[in-house]
């Protein structure tokens, strides 16, 4: 049996949650309480992780436990990336947030649609960061994760599956682009295609433009967060992904990350909701200059 021709396609399928890791179980039974005193979602926050599939929470100092079903991955052996959806809320609300036990802090992002009367798919991103409180002794450490500009210069090839990659761009400190990379001679039809059709869409657009956020969580650890904001503003529908958001932690001493995808995809009319959990590769890639130098049209 040739087994790289029995699961090929079946690997290809998964698209770009093929390379996504095991989910981790190591959080359960575990509970934090944080302080989140830094970033526009400030107040006391408590997750409470019941088994290895349900997590109670509460944010802002809210006193009342919700139950939503998590995701849970690790980037290294002492950061864990754990991310839920709000059940029964609408318009649907996204929880991510980055543990790190070796220097007890923490990171919170909410993001939200519905925020934006003009777009009602757009998503729009909140911050908050902390630490993680622990029983008799004071946490003294005055710093905590922030935004960063450490990427800025950086391109490189996120490996998603065995046939799906895209090239990152990121060049100012707000925004990131991508593009789709060349497919070498004797690659399948079905894989150029589907990178020269969206190499074709971006061509569509002012530029590949979108809103970005970089930030610290420790050396060679950043967690980078973006949404497809301009593409759902110009495009809408037309190629089906609607403003999602990804955001992905990103281990570079070991060129690996991984991450979450929230938001909707729209086909033939119908809408469908978006939240998966993503693993990739990465491998330094080299870039036209321009990629750094162009301005960034949809700001003055």
């Amino acid at each position: 049996m040739n087994l790289a021709k029995e699961y090929d396609e079946k690997a290809a399928a998964l698209s770009i949650n093929q390379f996504d890791p095991p989910r981790c179980f190591e959080l359960a039974g575990k509970r934090f309480e944080f302080v989140i005193d830094t970033g526009e979602e400030t107040g006391d926050a408590v997750l409470n992780f019941i088994d290895e599939t349900t997590v109670e929470w509460s944010i802002r100092g809210g006193e009342t436990l919700k139950a939503d079903k998590y995701e849970c991955r690790k980037a290294d052996d002492w950061t864990y990336l754990v991310s839920y959806c709000i059940s029964d809320k609408t318009p649907r609300e996204n929880h991510t947030w980055v543990i790190d036990k070796e220097q007890m802090l923490v990171t919170f992002l909410r993001c939200s649609l519905g925020e934006n009367p003009y777009y009602p798919y757009l998503i729009e991103s909140h911050w908050g960061f902390g630490y993680i409180k622990e029983e008799g002794k004071p946490h003294t450490d005055l710093r905590r994760h922030g935004f960063s500009t450490d990427p800025i210069g950086t391109s490189v090839k996120w490996v998603y599956g065995h046939r799906l990659a895209t090239v990152h761009i990121y060049h100012d400190p707000h925004w990131y682009r991508i593009t789709y990379p060349k497919m070498p001679p004797g690659q399948k039809e079905d894989e150029k295609t589907f990178n020269e059709e969206m190499n074709e869409v971006l061509k569509i657009l002012p530029s590949s433009d979108e809103p970005c956020y970089y930030v610290k969580i420790k050396d060679g650890m950043y967690f980078v967060s973006l949404t497809e904001q301009n593409m759902e503003k110009l495009l809408g529908d037309k190629v089906g992904f609607r403003s999602d958001t990804l955001c992905f932690l990103d281990n570079w001493h070991r060129m690996y990350s991984v991450g979450r995808g929230f938001g909707t995809i729209t086909e033939d009319g119908v809408d469908r909701e978006v939240f998966i959990m993503i693993g990739k590769y990465g491998v330094p890639e080299e870039v036209d200059e321009h990629f750094f130098t162009d301005p960034v049209p949809y700001r003055v």
